[in-house]
């Protein structure tokens, strides 16, 4: 082993010497990290970065307690404004369905805003003047817009749903496929629209995905049934058959009219259902009211329609009339 005297008179390896070296080195290599860090514990663990958490955590408090007064708030004062007003007809249940739809806006309106100011607070007791990291913050947001179109197509598509009135908060509409769901307007949002289905499910649709919709408007759907007999026994049997199931419709089935020619029975049976729900009119109604009448009292086979009798009127109203038909009105 080589032995080397040092100026004190001590021997020592020349492995020794080289261990010691490369230490001395790497100390002075990791000098700047270890002062980083040590600069970044001492500013944690003195009392101005203490006071300033304190700070910031009291304006997260703060906006989350405004956030929730207001959003909460309104609310309650529209319902206390709307049981005052006792009994509601037409005009004032649309009035209610605006009311619903402005709150939810407000509220998704305000979770941006409150998020928005509560970070420029919080970032300006950190760093003292905010604008430096907001015009960062500017800069990373315009260049990650380019990646959320998808989101401002969204947008966009909210803001035209709500200005155009398409639908509100608590109409019952239909979303044509690709989507293919039905259900009562829980939420209409920026964004996204938070529809509840009849099974109770929550759906949540981007307002950009809202490519066709059927606003049921009355909030149900009415039938018209046609059945025609041969035989008047059978008519007690049709009629006992409508009152199976009566609480499955928003309308039970009742006849509303009755008619004999050329031995035979015209029944027109209306019902009234739930949105999406035809098929207990089209299909059950019907499969019953054919095993209630037999094959033979059948002169033809029950056929169902959909026809709103105001608005038939203002489209026979529209409708030119025939030279015919103007004679007919033409007085002698």
């Amino acid at each position: 082993m080589l032995l080397q005297r040092d100026s004190g008179g001590e021997e020592t390896t020349g492995l020794g010497s080289a261990v010691q070296d490369v230490s001395e080195g790497t100390q002075q290599e990791l000098g700047p990290v270890t002062d980083f860090f040590n600069r970044l514990y001492d500013y944690f663990t003195s009392t101005e970065f203490l006071v300033k958490l304190i700070a910031a955590l009291a304006v997260v408090l703060a906006g989350v307690f405004l956030y929730r007064v207001l959003t909460h708030g309104i609310p309650r004062v529209l319902r206390w404004r709307r049981n005052r007003a006792g009994r509601l007809d037409a005009e004032a249940v649309a009035r209610i369905k605006r009311q619903d739809t402005a709150i939810t806006l407000i509220r998704n309106a305000l979770r941006y805003i409150v998020f928005t100011v509560v970070a420029l607070f919080v970032i300006s007791i950190f760093i003292g003047n905010p604008l430096p990291a907001t015009a960062g913050a500017t800069i990373i947001a315009a260049i990650l817009g380019f990646g959320a179109q998808s989101f401002l197509r969204d947008v966009i598509a909210g803001f035209s749903i709500i200005f155009e009135g398409q639908y509100a908060v608590g109409d019952f509409i239909e979303v044509h496929p690709p989507q293919g769901t039905a259900g009562i307007v829980e939420e209409l949002g920026l964004r996204m629209t938070k529809l509840r289905t009849l099974s109770g499910e929550l759906v949540f649709i981007p307002n950009g995905a809202m490519t066709g919709v059927t606003n049921y408007v009355s909030g149900q759907q009415r039938f018209n049934v046609e059945v025609q007999l041969s035989d008047p026994e059978a008519v007690p049997r049709v009629l006992e058959v409508l009152g199976e199931a009566a609480e499955l419709y928003v309308r039970p089935p009742h006849l509303v009219e009755r008619e004999e020619s050329a031995g035979r029975i015209r029944l027109r049976i209306q019902a009234g259902v739930l949105p999406a729900m035809g098929w207990l009119v089209e299909e059950n109604l019907v499969s019953r009211i054919k095993a209630a009448a037999g094959e033979e009292a059948l002169a033809a086979e029950p056929f169902t329609y959909k026809v709103d009798q105001a608005n038939l009127q203002r489209i026979r109203q529209l409708i030119p009339e025939t030279g015919e038909q103007a004679l007919r009105k033409k007085p002698l």
